[in-house]
């Protein structure tokens, strides 16, 4: 069985913890469904989670705007262009939700009108990366610039073959070593069979990057994928609208949204 826990405070995100399934499971022709989550909650004050450092945690922030949002996503009739002002309108809450407790700080005072004041800012010395994964993950991340304004954005291009599922990449604008420290958000609407979120993250680990340095931002993630993720990379942060159960042979998530770079850029 697939074991999610969760720990629910009412003013933080739902956070969920993969621990690895036991034994394997068949999986049933067209669609694969994948085994039922079993979700163990809560409630607690403290706003971050007890965990070991060495599990994955995936985050659903409760937010309605964040539900509103994947509603409009998941509708086969909302066109072109409502569907890709929604999917930068999701990623930008997702990456808000992200950020949290996760940028530098730099403290000082200021002179106000009236008073001396004491006062944090975001720290522009201390790198930022945005990696949106093409090219549906440029939709997602279209707005990361309004929350993130030092951010440096590098792009990476894979494409899944549609009978293999297997990715390929085929764009790579990744520096050759990321500054020690930087924090990278990576962007994939769809985390459905994991092979292409995989792949993106190899690649960051060939230029010295850390498995806790990494979020990962998406609109919708499948159990296949965040298995994968946690299985190779303990210790990531994952970012997503919902979780959906069902994977078909295709490897579309069910219900899902679609394909999220084809109703975004009308292709």
């Amino acid at each position: 069985m697939w074991e999610l826990k969760c720990i629910t405070p009412t003013s933080t995100p739902t956070i969920f913890t993969f621990s690895q399934p036991q034994t394997r499971h068949s999986l049933t022709p067209q669609p694969r469904r994948f085994p039922s989550l079993s979700v163990n909650c809560r409630a607690t004050i403290d706003q971050k989670p007890l965990m070991s450092d060495d599990r994955m945690l995936v985050f659903v922030p409760p937010h309605p705007l964040i539900k509103h949002w994947v509603s409009v996503l998941r509708n086969e009739q909302t066109p072109c262009a409502v569907f890709k002002n929604a999917m930068g309108e999701l990623g930008r809450l997702l990456m808000y939700e992200a950020s949290r407790d996760w940028l530098p700080i730099i403290a000082g005072e200021i002179q106000t009108p009236i008073a001396v004041a004491k006062v944090e800012f975001i720290d522009p010395r201390e790198p930022v990366a945005v990696i949106p994964i093409l090219r549906a993950g440029l939709a997602l991340a279209e707005h990361a610039a309004t929350i993130l304004p030092s951010m440096a954005t590098y792009h990476v291009g894979v494409s899944r073959d549609e009978e293999t599922l297997q990715p390929t990449v085929y764009l790579n604008k990744l520096p050759e070593k990321f500054p020690e420290g930087a924090r990278i958000l990576v962007v994939d609407p769809m985390l459905a069979t994991g092979g292409t979120i995989v792949k993106a993250i190899d690649l960051l680990k060939e230029r010295g990057v850390g498995n806790k340095q990494i979020k990962v931002i998406s609109a919708v993630a499948a159990p296949p994928a965040l298995t994968k993720l946690s299985e190779k990379f303990p210790g990531i942060h994952v970012y997503t609208g919902i979780i959906d159960e069902v994977v078909n042979e295709k490897g579309f998530i069910i219900p899902g949204l679609g394909d999220a770079g084809d109703r975004s850029f009308g292709t």
